[in-house]
């Protein structure tokens, strides 16, 4: 887990922002549900109905739809680079660490374990680091703009949104607490309103609202227990 969640994750997603655009990364995170779900189909017998299905395709592609404003034959332009086979270690990275969150993390307790996973990770990444300080010089850190982003970074995204997708994972399941990560780019559109004053489009919104539709099918409550009961059975 500390090596797909935290380490290798992290690292593949900013490293892919070095090289290509953040819509790129932004389209192929969309499809980190859909891979989840498929994994989870094979590895932990998750089964999802039809209309369970059409949701997760639903979502995905309201996803797209919010992150290029609704021109989605835009797809067929999008320059595609090295920074994008980066992303897509990022993406197989987060569907791995969703099913081990789901086999192994009922087994440990929630705040230890995820301050162990990130001293491993620390310990891991450390000679890469001193590395790249060495070659590279070290960065002005502690500069007010730079510091306020890397505390954002290391409570925000690393500690806080773990702890919730964790337990989501250990409530819902892998193929359903991830089709939830299709909001980013709704939540990201809403935020760039407030604090970047950015506009928000009527394609956006449609986008939006595929997505917010496209999570409750896949959410419905009695297809869920109709899933339960085929894999007790199974």
């Amino acid at each position: 887990m500390t090596l797909t969640g935290v380490t290798f994750f992290n690292t593949f997603i900013y490293g892919a922002l070095q090289f290509t655009s953040t819509t790129n990364v932004a389209v192929l995170e969309a499809s980190i549900p859909v891979v989840t779900v498929i994994a989870s189909a094979f590895l932990l017998k998750e089964r999802l109905r039809v209309v369970q299905w059409a949701g997760v395709l639903i979502s995905l592609l309201g996803a797209v739809w919010v992150v290029l404003d609704g021109r989605l034959f835009q797809l067929a332009m999008i320059d595609w680079n090295v920074g994008d086979a980066i992303m897509l270690g990022a993406v197989v990275s987060w569907a791995t660490y969703s099913i081990l969150v789901k086999k192994y993390m009922h087994h440990f307790p929630t705040y230890a374990t995820l301050f162990v996973m990130s001293g491993i990770s620390v310990i891991i990444l450390l000679p890469f680091v001193s590395i790249e300080w060495f070659t590279l010089g070290i960065p002005p850190l502690f500069e007010v703009r730079h510091l306020a982003g890397l505390v954002y970074l290391g409570v925000f995204p690393s500690v806080i949104a773990l702890i919730f997708y964790n337990k989501a994972v250990s409530h819902l399941g892998a193929s359903q607490a991830s089709i939830f990560l299709n909001f980013l780019p709704v939540a990201t559109m809403i935020g760039a309103y407030f604090w970047l004053e950015e506009t928000i489009t009527m394609m956006q919104i449609i986008g939006a609202v595929a997505v917010m539709g496209g999570v409750l099918l896949t959410m419905r409550p009695g297809e869920r227990k109709s899933s339960e009961r085929i894999d007790q059975t199974g």
